[in-house]
């Protein structure tokens, strides 16, 4: 069981190692300008232990090291009051409040969208080319367009951010459950068709428990976009709270280091959301009697 353990950690952390030390390697290069700048203005040189340590202390550096990311997530994630905006706790909430609701508002609208092209010829050469046509619209562009819209009929605060993360989690989970739905082998459909079984019947009792794997890939996508999305939409609203808002606070002040946290910070949430659908999946699956 420990082999087990340790042959399944080790391809991780030996990638995980790889990409810190990339990580510092690319933040001693990116950052050396303006250190070696400031020895200059001083009339002094630096040796390479000074250059390096300069490097990884600076306050606005072009590329934050990854000791100075980690002292930040820990100030903002365990030494603030998570009613604090200074908290990441804070600010993941709102971003994850947007988050679920946009998901399942693109959830219920793609699993909607997929039974009507399965089970509708009408729909499916109508629906899906604009479904996937959808999709080729910069998100960055159309953002601030659904939020004057929804702004201008007096929908603001949550719901826009909702909205833009509902238009980029529906996709993934109509063409997975599409496929999902179509999956079922003929011989399985004809068992049935010699059982007289109507149309929704197959749908329950083949179609659906057929699409379970295919639904929750699909999710796990979904969730990830919808993520994207909140964060995407606190940006043209010049939010004040969410990861979002965090980010352009960063940006507007060069604070590089708060930008990092804040992107890793979402990072770590999706990796969340994401393991709770594996989750769901495991035990779904598992009491239907399908391989997880």
């Amino acid at each position: 069981m420990i082999n087990r353990l340790v042959a399944a950690a080790l391809p991780v952390t030996l990638v995980t190692a790889a990409i810190i030390a990339a990580w510092y390697v690319a933040a001693v290069s990116l950052n050396s300008e303006w250190a070696e700048k400031q020895a200059e203005r001083a009339g002094t040189e630096l040796t390479w232990r000074e250059l390096i340590a300069e490097t990884m202390s600076q306050e606005r550096p072009r590329l934050a090291a990854p000791h100075q990311v980690m002292t930040e997530l820990w100030d903002t994630v365990v030494n603030k009051k998570i009613t604090s905006k200074r908290s990441l706790v804070f600010h993941g909430r709102i971003t994850l409040s947007a988050t679920i609701l946009g998901f399942v508002i693109g959830t219920a609208l793609g699993i909607l969208l997929a039974v009507g092209i399965v089970h509708n010829r009408a729909m499916d050469l109508g629906v899906m080319p604009w479904a996937i046509a959808s999709q080729a619209i910069p998100i960055l562009a159309l953002a601030p367009m659904i939020i004057v819209v929804l702004y201008s009929i007096g929908l603001s605060g949550l719901l826009p951010k909702a909205v833009i993360s509902a238009y980029l989690s529906f996709f993934p989970v109509v063409v997975g459950m599409v496929a999902g739905l179509r999956s079922p082998e003929s011989m399985d459909m004809d068992l049935l068709d010699t059982y007289a079984a109507n149309r929704w019947q197959i749908f329950w009792k083949l179609r659906l428990p057929a699409s379970m794997p295919f639904l929750f890939a699909s999710l796990k996508v979904g969730v990830a976009a919808s993520l994207v999305g909140a964060i995407v939409g606190e940006l043209p609203t010049g939010a004040v709270a969410g990861l979002g808002a965090r980010l352009l606070a960063g940006s507007y002040y060069g604070q590089t280091i708060q930008i990092w946290s804040a992107l890793l910070a979402a990072a770590a949430l999706a990796a969340m959301l994401v393991g709770l659908i594996g989750l769901a999946q495991k035990i779904t699956l598992s009491r239907m009697g399908l391989a997880g």
